[in-house]
């Protein structure tokens, strides 16, 4: 699975640890995804989506029926 939001795409980013000696090695800032399942009632079943905190208050705000039809108008399957 990669670690990118159903909803809004976000990924991880990528940068350096730059310590006191300044020996720069790779690292990566992962999203703060969570999976949650949530009840689509005009299809009467369960959807399960990754998610980011911001992707939640999305959801929250749009409601999920909503963000489901965004989501396939994108051609994502869900």
């Amino acid at each position: 699975m990669s670690r990118t939001c159903d909803v809004t795409g976000a990924g991880p980013g990528f940068g350096n640890n730059v310590p006191w000696s300044k020996h720069k090695t790779r690292r990566r800032w992962d999203v703060n995804l969570q999976t949650k399942r949530y009840y689509l009632p005009s299809e009467g079943r369960q959807v399960r989506l990754h998610l980011s905190a911001k992707g939640i208050k999305i959801v929250d705000r749009d409601g999920i029926e909503a963000v489901v039809h965004r989501i396939r108008n994108q051609g994502r399957k869900v």
